[in-house]
């Protein structure tokens, strides 16, 4: 499961006024803010940008500069995986550390959506034995059940983060995880896609 939230793109119009400074040609600048106040890429600046990014990293350093923020809910398995993209990213998540027993265990809080029906009775009838677990914590303030909780949750649990990245970390995303054999990616991947301008700026290689 993953959840892909309040998608944000800004910095459009900076990126492309940097674009033109190797060439002095601001002059040829030809894009626009529309009524809904939505940057809109000229005809000169999207052949400029397209071009660029095919190009290759060293030209196109310029989506660098399109930032992303984006509410992204996954499993902590997927977490993993997405913390391999440390460079130009940045991220604020929900705390298991602080809240892990702040609410009650319910089968929405995991991702089990792959699971067959034997493997997800069993593992619910885990997720029941951690609520008691969390309802004794609650009750005595026993570090003890705590660490219990901490080290029993499974990396199905669902994480919600805050995260900002670059078009050219998306990039980077889209072509090594497109093919990916978790579902998530797949999905992912495609939400990259419905960002502005990604078929010119990201996956235009």
């Amino acid at each position: 499961m993953i959840k892909v939230e309040r998608t944000c793109v800004f910095n459009f119009e900076n990126a492309i006024r940097g674009a033109r400074n190797p060439m002095n040609s601001w002059d040829r600048m030809d894009s626009y803010y529309d009524e809904n106040n939505s940057f809109v890429l000229g005809e000169n600046d999207l052949s400029l940008a397209r071009r660029l990014a095919k190009a290759g990293p060293d030209h196109r350093k310029f989506i660098r500069q399109i930032i992303i923020s984006v509410d992204i809910t996954a499993p902590l398995y997927w977490w993993k995986e997405y913390d391999t993209y440390k460079v130009a990213t940045v991220a604020n998540s929900t705390s298991t550390m602080h809240k892990i027993h702040s609410k009650a265990f319910e089968e929405d809080d995991f991702s089990t959506d792959h699971m067959s029906e034997e493997t997800k009775k069993h593992f619910l009838n885990f997720v029941s034995y951690m609520e008691e677990v969390r309802e004794k914590f609650v009750s005595t303030k026993d570090k003890a059940y705590w660490y219990d909780l901490i080290q029993m949750l499974p990396s199905s649990y669902n994480q919600l983060r805050t995260c900002t990245l670059n078009y050219e970390t998306a990039s980077n995303i889209y072509y090594a995880r497109k093919a990916h054999k978790l579902a998530e990616w797949h999905e992912f991947c495609d939400w990259i896609k419905t960002l502005p301008y990604a078929e010119d700026l990201i996956i235009n290689r």
